[in-house]
């Protein structure tokens, strides 16, 4: 019968007394070089970075005007540093970032520079715009990055809620699609540098190439900074025949596929907003 084979018995290494004063010795000596870098003479503890946010939907000069808050520097000086930051954007931005700078929280410390912030959002735009479901769904539409951005602006300006962005895209895709202009308030709000609700007849009829009541197609350049909901909104729109929409009173949008429908919807909103400003006035003296 085999005997069963064992390992040696392996005996245990005892340290003499000078090794372990050695070992004390270098313990010490650790804990005392880890305290001198942290004492340093001048040294600093790591700066614990900032937030800074900025919300879906700002236009580039508000993002301009919070990065200059946030570094404390002078009025105009983001603004200023977008002609040398070399920002990675598409060749049909033509060097404007409007669009671009994507709406999310960014780390800011006291050394963080315009340029670097910057061209920190353009890169995450270029990143969500590059996500399988909007790049995919971009190619399908036969749209570019770009244009996929530029709808996507005008939606997130027109939507009230992200349930209504498929809807609002459904309607500037059918608009395309039939030649239509876009006739969007929120193009020629852009154009005048306000935002509002009270677009005139002769708003409509300013010669800009942002007018999209005078002009077919999507405007030049994008109108604000979408977020990642209207990306994907412009490049998979909710199915349906809708031609006009109207947000009748707050959490109230009206889709209609005939201009009839949409004159009645106006028209409701009409009398909503004589109330609201009959309320507002309250009452005269008589």
């Amino acid at each position: 019968m085999p005997r069963e084979y064992r390992l040696p018995s392996q005996r245990r290494t005892r340290l003499t007394r000078r090794g372990r004063l050695a070992l004390l010795f270098a313990a010490i000596a650790a804990v005392a070089a880890a305290v001198m870098v942290t004492l340093l003479p001048g040294e600093e503890a790591p700066e614990t970075p900032r937030r800074l946010l900025i919300p879906e939907g700002w236009r580039a000069p508000q993002v301009y005007a919070a990065i200059d808050r946030e570094l404390k520097l002078p009025p105009g000086s983001t603004k200023a540093a977008v002609a040398t930051a070399a920002l990675p954007l598409p060749a049909e931005a033509k060097g404007n970032p409007e669009g671009f700078l994507f709406p999310a929280t960014y780390p800011v410390t006291s050394k963080t520079t315009p340029g670097e912030l910057l061209t920190y959002m353009v890169r995450t735009a270029n990143g969500k715009l590059a996500t399988p479901a909007v790049a995919n769904g971009g190619r399908t539409q036969g749209m570019t990055p770009y244009q996929t951005a530029t709808l996507a602006s005008i939606i997130e300006a027109e939507a009230d809620t992200r349930a209504e962005m498929g809807k609002v895209a459904r309607v500037v895709h059918n608009r395309l699609a039939k030649s239509m202009p876009l006739q969007m308030d929120s193009t020629l709000n852009y154009a005048l540098n306000r935002s509002t609700v009270d677009v005139t007849l002769g708003d409509t009829r300013i010669d800009h190439p942002f007018n999209t009541y005078e002009r077919q197609g999507l405007p030049p350049t994008p109108i604000d900074s979408p977020g990642l909901a209207a990306m994907a909104a412009a490049v998979a729109p909710t199915p349906g025949d809708w031609l006009f929409f109207v947000t009748v009173k707050p959490g109230d949008t009206r889709f209609s596929a005939t201009y009839e429908e949409h004159k009645r919807h106006v028209a409701e909103f009409n009398r909503n907003r004589a109330a609201a400003g009959r309320a507002q006035a309250g009452p005269r003296a008589g």
